[in-house]
C-alpha cells in the first residue's frame, strides 16, 4: 500500500485506539487518550514536570505534497514530539508532527507528513513503550536496545538533511545530527 502525502489525524487516532483495544499495549486500568497539538515543543517547563508531563520524540518516515506547486517527496527525518502524562488513572499523549517546506517553492509554508498505517504503528508503539518505562516502571530489554533510533536500513537509504526546509529545525528542535544547508 502505498504512503498517503495527506496528514491524516484520524490514521493515528485509531491506530492508537486499536493498539490499546486489540493488543492491550498499555493494560494498566488507566484510560489513555492521544490529542494533536501542532504548537508543542520538546521543551518541558519546570511547572509542567511537576505537573507529571514527560516528552518523546520520533524521527519516522514519511510522504510530502507541497500544497503550491504539488511536488511530493519522501523523506526519513520526519520529526515527532510526544508529550505525555499518567494523573489520577487518565493517561494523555499530545503528538506534534512537524513538516518540511517545498525545495522547488523555498517558502514559510510548512507541509505536514502523510504515513502509512504500518509507520504509525511502529512510532505509537516506541511511545508505549515509553509510557510503560516512564509511568509504569516497565522495563523491556529487547526495545531498550533500540532507543527510539531509526534503523540503519533507513539511515542508509537517508539522504542529507535541509535544515533550512526542516520546520522543526527552523524552530531548534531537530534531531538530526548530519545537517546539510544546500
Amino acid at each position: 500500500m502505498a504512503t498517503s502525502t495527506e496528514w491524516t489525524p484520524s490514521l493515528w487516532y485509531d491506530t492508537f485506539n486499536e493498539l490499546l483495544d486489540d493488543d492491550s499495549e498499555l493494560d494498566y486500568g488507566d484510560r489513555w487518550t492521544l490529542k494533536v497539538n501542532y504548537n508543542k515543543t520538546d521543551e518541558i517547563t519546570y511547572e509542567e514536570r511537576k505537573k507529571g508531563w514527560k516528552v518523546s520524540t520520533h524521527q519516522a518516515n514519511g510522504k510530502f505534497q507541497c500544497v503550491s506547486c504539488k511536488k511530493t517527496w519522501d523523506s526519513a527525518q520526519v520529526r515527532l514530539v510526544f508529550r505525555y502524562r499518567l494523573l489520577g488513572g487518565q493517561g494523555t499523549v499530545i503528538m506534534r508532527p512537524f513538516g518540511q517546506a517545498c525545495l522547488r517553492c523555498r517558502g514559510d509554508k510548512f507541509n505536514l507528513p502523510g504515513f502509512d498505517k504500518k509507520e504509525v504503528e511502529q512510532a505509537l508503539l516506541r511511545q508505549f513503550y515509553k509510557i510503560r518505562k516512564n509511568c509504569y516502571h516497565e522495563e523491556d530489554e529487547e526495545k531498550a536496545e533500540d532507543n527510539g533510533r531509526p534503523s540503519s536500513e533507513s539511515e542508509a537509504k537517508t539522504k542529507p538533511h535541509k535544515n533550512h526546509l526542516c520546520q522543526a529545525c527552523r524552530v531548534g528542535h531537530c534531531c538530526v545530527d548530519d545537517k546539510d544547508d544546500n
